[in-house]
């Protein structure tokens, strides 16, 4: 499933990229002042840079998610086997003591 979702990703990502591509090709063959293209083209380097810091925080806040999820979940089972290695030591020595062998 994860799969999926970075396939699709990378698709948009190549889609996006492709469409900022040809917007900076079409500025540099359009009939305007070498100045004017110039300020479109830096324009259009601040709003490439924008989104791609939108996309960063995006990411860095979904991998946080996913790290904390894991944590808690790796978290539980350590406690839940500490709980159980407890149990079963208790049962243990409750079964074998020397004043109460079987």
């Amino acid at each position: 499933m994860s799969d999926d979702r970075s396939c699709s990703g990378g698709i948009l990502m190549a889609f996006l990229a492709g469409g900022l591509i040809g917007a900076g090709v079409a500025l540099l063959y359009a009939p305007v002042s070498g100045r004017e293209a110039r300020e479109r083209i830096g324009g259009l380097g601040g709003d490439i840079k924008r989104k791609a810091d939108e996309w960063t925080a995006e990411a860095r806040q979904k991998v946080e998610g996913l790290i904390e999820e894991e944590r808690s979940v790796i978290k539980a089972a350590y406690e839940a086997g500490r709980e159980a290695m407890a149990r079963e030591k208790a049962r243990f020595e409750s079964v074998e003591t020397p004043e109460n062998p079987q």
